[in-house]
This record gives structure tokens, sequence and C-alpha cells, in this order.
């Protein structure tokens, strides 16, 4: 029976062809775009874990918010360690991390942090130690695979994003530790002191002479004179969120976003056109059933001395009907496969464009929940499809038909 439905199918090639297109693009498209939704989900809210405040300069909150925590965005300007020292020295604040950046290498930012980064986003290092001294650099695992460099590796830094940005050949950064994949942006990132973004970029001619000559400074040992990017908060208790931002915007020259509002905001301008894109499959998937419906209506009208005559060599209603089923489910089950192996192509090609633009991949599990989900639905489309003209079919009469023979 299975046989004379694939026979069946293949005899109409073309219009078989269409509705398995037609379901495949329907399922490859509610597949990419609930894979990549989830991912960036996930990814996003991973990273902005335990942050509770973003301090930067005046402007957007939103470029704030990419720029310090998911470094993918230009930062809004600079701030003042002397400014920046009445947030770290807040009561209600628990910890604070400093940001100071403008460098990359290799398409890879450079940021200037302290130990308590590391320890936020749970680092370990699979080689080497921290930085102890300027121009020291720990590489997250993805810069240290994707530029094939190990302990003891020199660099120069370029200003700016651009890989073909102005370097800095006056110094050179070292390579001491090396970190595991966290699954956060730290993975992303050359990390080293803010001691030696400073000697980089208000002292060149000092580098190389301090270049081991420097501690790691906290933030409290950080001189007043002097400017960072941004400052990572995490405070103490909920009364912190609902006091510092507006003491930050309202009484300082500074600026705080709160990433959880802000991320939201974002979602909700993506949640827009995912649902929108969603949607869209939905309406192709319900199109394809349409097509499937007309195939097999149009195939039976084609068919109906063959059906009777199946009928007058013993075959019952009941086989008929099932015949004009397996045909719909065989059909839908193809465009079910070609519909998966397009989405999985589709988050491949966003994710190589994504690691060579932004640094950022997309992680495609071995079977997804809505891939199972899938399923079942695309079944049941066929189910629909099929169930008017297989009862045409159950319904044959072999007289009247042969008899207008």
């Amino acid at each position: 029976m299975l046989g004379l439905a694939y026979a069946n199918l293949k005899e109409h090639f073309l219009t078989t062809a269409l509705s398995v297109m037609l379901l495949a693009i329907g399922i490859g498209m509610v597949s990419f775009i609930v894979t990549v939704s989830n991912q960036l989900n996930d990814r996003f809210n991973r990273d902005i874990r335990g942050i509770d405040m973003v301090v930067g300069a005046k402007g957007s909150p939103l470029q704030l918010i990419l720029s310090a925590v998911y470094q993918i965005d230009n930062p809004t300007g600079n701030i003042p360690v002397s400014e920046a020292r009445r947030i770290i020295t807040h009561p209600l604040v628990k910890y604070s991390i400093p940001l100071s950046y403008g460098d990359s290498y290799g398409g890879y930012r450079i940021v200037g942090t302290d130990s308590v980064y590391l320890r936020h986003f749970g680092a370990t290092f699979s080689s080497g130690t921290s930085w102890s001294g300027s121009m020291e650099v720990v590489l997250g695992k993805t810069v240290a695979k994707s530029l094939e460099m190990s302990i003891g590796s020199h660099f120069h830094g370029t200003h700016g994003l651009e890989t073909e940005g102005e370097a800095h050949e006056e110094a050179h950064y070292t390579v001491v530790g090396i970190l595991n994949e966290t699954g956060t942006v730290a993975d992303r990132l050359i990390l080293t002191s803010t001691t030696s973004v400073w000697d980089i970029h208000h002292h060149p001619e000092e580098s190389d002479e301090h270049q081991h000559g420097h501690a790691d400074e906290e933030s409290n040992h950080y001189e007043d004179d002097q400017q960072i990017t941004a400052l990572l908060v995490k405070f103490k208790s909920p009364m912190g969120i609902m006091q510092v931002p507006r003491f930050i915007n309202e009484k300082t020259s500074m600026q705080a976003a709160l990433p959880a509002i802000e991320i939201n905001r974002l979602y909700d301008l993506m949640g827009i056109g995912f649902s929108t894109l969603q949607a869209i499959g939905f309406l192709i998937m319900c199109i394809a059933a349409l097509s499937v419906f007309i195939s097999l209506l149009n195939s039976l009208k084609e068919r109906k001395y063959e059906l009777a005559l199946m009928r007058s060599l013993g075959a019952s209603p009941t086989k008929l009907f099932a015949l004009v089923l397996q045909e719909s489910l065989l059909l839908c089950l193809v465009g079910y496969a070609f519909g998966i192996i397009l989405g999985r192509i589709a988050v491949m090609t966003l994710s190589t464009f994504g690691e060579e633009q932004f640094h950022f991949s997309i992680t495609q599990v071995a079977i997804s929940e809505i891939e199972i989900w899938l399923l079942p639905i695309t079944l049941f489309v066929g189910v629909v499809a099929a169930l008017i003209p297989a009862l045409r079919a159950y319904k044959t009469d072999i007289s009247t038909i042969l008899r207008n023979e």
C-alpha cells in the first residue's frame, strides 16, 4: 500500500514537488525563527545575570547596555573616576565592575577591568593565570581559538573595533592566561587591567617600562583624574534599584541604565519581527495544506477508474481511504524532513555571519523542542488536507463509475 502511495505521488511529480517545497519553507521558517529567538534570549539573559545597573556617559540607555554588557556596540563615552567613585562606594552597592575599552585585536575587543569581572562570570583558567601587571592579558576561549594564540603570545592592539585600525606599535600585550568556556560574553573578549588601557592611551612611552610594574588595581585604588568607559553594578538589595539610578540620572553627569528594562524593550522590538515571521511560516504551511488538498483531489478525479477497479478486485473502502491518507502523510513527512534541513542550513548561515560580524554564534542542538512539535503539527496538516479526498475515495461508487466509462 505504501509503495502504491509513493508511485501515485511520483506520477504527479510537479504538484508533489510544489507541495513539498511549500511545506519545507513553512517548517524551515518556523524552526529557524524559534531556534534563533530562543538562543538570543538565552544568551542575552545569561550575560545580564547578576548585573542590576550599568553606569556610563549620557546617551542612549540601550546603546550603553549593548556596549557595556554585550560588547556589540560603541560606547556612549567615558566617565571620570571621581564621579564613578560615588557609585563604587555607595552603601547600597554590593560590588561594581569598572570597564575601559576602545581598542581591539583581530576584531575582538580589549577590555580593561579588574578580577571581579572574572568572578562575576564564573571564569576559570584552562591555562596560565590572571594578569598581575600592566600590558598582560587574559583571553576568552573563543578569542584564543579563533586567533590561535597561547600563553606567551604577543600582539599590538589597534584603535577602535576595526581590524585595520591604527595599531599601538609602541607597546605590546602579552598573553598570560586563557579562560575555559563560560558561555557568556567573556568568551569573546581580551581582558586586561584598567592600568593597561590607561598606559596605552595616556602614557604610551611608559608602557614597556611599566609592563611588569603595576599590580592589578581594584576599583577603589583608581586615580580620580582618570576615566573609565562604564561601570557594572550589583546592589545589596532592591532598594538600590529604586534609589540609585534616579540619583545618577538627576544629580550627576553620568547615565544609569537598567539592563532588565532595556533588554525587555529590545525583546519587544525583536519580538514583533520574530512573531511576524513565525506567523508567515505557519501561513505558508496552511497554503501548503491547501496545495496538498487540491493535489489529492485532482489526483482522485484522474484515478477514479483505477480506484473503481481496485474496489472490484476486492479492495475495501477502508483501504482506499487509507491509501489517500498515506499519500498525504508521506508527502508531509518528506516536506517536514526538507523543512528541518532548510531550517538548519539557515541557522548555520546566520551563525557564520554572526561569528564573522559580531563574534556571536548560534549553537545548534541535536534536536530542538520546536522541531519535535512541528512533526505532529505537520502530520495533522496532512490528515486535514487528505480528509475530504479520502472520504471521496471511501465513498467510491463502482457501478456508477464503470457504467459511465
